[in-house]
């Protein structure tokens, strides 16, 4: 990977983008960012607290302007679940660097996400998780750079894969 680069990872909730952001970031000798980290930051709210205040598309409105206005070098960057609702926000992401998607099936997710109901989720009233996984996954794939299968083995494993997946495309 050239100077200044960047590593974007998009996917679902409790796909491991911060946790495999910050091993990855190690391996590849730059800065890690989680970029719901970024929007509480600047609202001095928790994701949650955004929607009970206003409703899921504030939350996706503030995120969209934190990701437009990201300059992020050097970073590996885990984007909230919700990023690829943002053509802007994606489109300076993708300026920065690769976008990774972290491809995890429903079954592994609903087995790795306990609070999906006050997690701070981007998703409409009463959408099921099934419905917001369709939903996301076209748009993922729309963004994604690389793809990386996330069910099968532990982290250490997946970030292997992201690593050679990296190497192999830059």
């Amino acid at each position: 990977m050239g100077k200044s680069r960047s590593v974007v990872l998009i996917g679902m909730p409790g796909a491991g983008k911060s946790t495999l952001g910050v091993l990855l970031a190690k391996e590849l000798a730059l800065d890690f960012v989680d970029t719901d980290v970024l929007i509480q930051l600047r609202e001095k709210k928790t994701l949650q607290e955004i929607i009970d205040a206003s409703d899921y598309s504030h939350l996706r409105a503030i995120e969209g302007e934190v990701l437009a206005g990201a300059d992020l070098p050097n970073h590996v960057i885990a984007t909230g679940g919700s990023a690829v609702y943002s053509p802007e926000g994606m489109k300076n992401l993708a300026r920065l660097g690769p976008i990774v998607f972290l491809d995890c099936s429903a079954a592994e997710l609903r087995r790795r996400i306990h609070n999906y109901d006050d997690r701070g989720i981007a998703k409409a009233p009463g959408q099921s998780f099934a419905d917001l996984y369709k939903e996301r996954q076209a748009l993922y794939r729309q963004y994604a750079d690389i793809t990386v299968r996330c069910d099968d083995g532990d982290l250490q494993q997946v970030l292997e894969r992201v690593l050679a997946a990296l190497q192999a495309a830059y």
